[in-house]
């Protein structure tokens, strides 16, 4: 009886450390699958999709993006109410862009929807353009709804004027890529980075990085902020170009507030 209860107990203890294994292996699997993807070169925008099965829709997807906005028809939307706090800075250089991580209770409203800002981050130079002119850079302000939606609020970024907002997050850049600073003697609050006037335009879109998804509803505010030359330079000598070229229309209603 005892043997047999041995037995009975190996066995289970052999069947769990398998399956163990082959959920590592699965894990293991998934990330070696996510191909490096780039800005320049052999893995730059051109060939996202042909690097991984999972970035195919950044080369077959028909709601890409950025755009160019042209001839947008003015309508009218609904006004988007920025309900953001300070929180403490929480930054990380993924290798891809500067990107400050935010924590609980900032939202964004709008038409009756409420979304949660995760994170913004930069690029350079603006990913969007506006009747063909393009920016110094821009930040996405990137938000989910409770059923996991995604909203990006787009602000253009000039030169111009030194930006203070600006200047507390780039004096605080890591030191190392992919290894975040959190809780940094400094608090940010999303709001100072938004202009006074909240006037936008809307479309649908893709996110702008592998894996492209669609889906994400689009809000590129018409006002830029300003920050200055030194600040721009000081970004592009981290990363001097990190943006996705220009993608086609295919289409899509282009609508602009009053």
């Amino acid at each position: 009886m005892f043997f047999y209860s041995h037995r009975k107990t190996s066995l289970a203890r052999f069947l769990l450390c398998a399956t163990v294994l082959s959920v590592l292996a699965t894990v293991s699997n998934a990330q070696q699958s996510k191909a490096e993807w780039s800005y320049t070169g052999e893995n730059s925008p051109a060939k996202w999709g042909e690097l991984d099965a999972a970035y195919t829709t950044c080369s077959v997807g028909k709601r890409q993006s950025p755009i160019n906005i042209t001839k947008p028809k003015t309508a009218d939307l609904p006004a988007l109410h920025f309900h953001y706090s300070a929180v403490p800075l929480n930054i990380i250089d993924n290798g891809h862009t500067i990107q400050v991580n935010y924590t609980g209770g900032s939202t964004l409203e709008v038409g009756g929807k409420t979304y949660t800002l995760k994170q913004f981050h930069f690029h350079h130079p603006s990913e969007e353009q506006i009747n063909g002119q393009g920016y110094d850079m821009v930040a996405h302000l990137v938000h989910t709804d409770d059923d996991g939606h995604l909203a990006v609020v787009a602000v253009l970024l000039k030169s111009g004027a030194s930006n203070a907002f600006l200047a507390s997050i780039w004096k605080n850049f890591p030191p190392e890529k992919e290894k975040s600073i959190e809780n940094a003697p400094v608090s940010v609050n999303a709001a100072d980075l938004v202009p006074s006037d909240h006037a936008y335009y809307t479309f649908l879109g893709s996110l702008t990085t592998p894996p492209c998804s669609e889906g994400v509803t689009w809000y590129v505010l018409k006002t830029p902020m300003q920050l200055s030359s030194e600040q721009v330079a000081a970004f592009a000598k981290v990363y001097p170009l990190n943006a996705r070229p220009i993608q086609a229309l295919n289409g899509r209603e282009l609508l602009a507030s009053k």
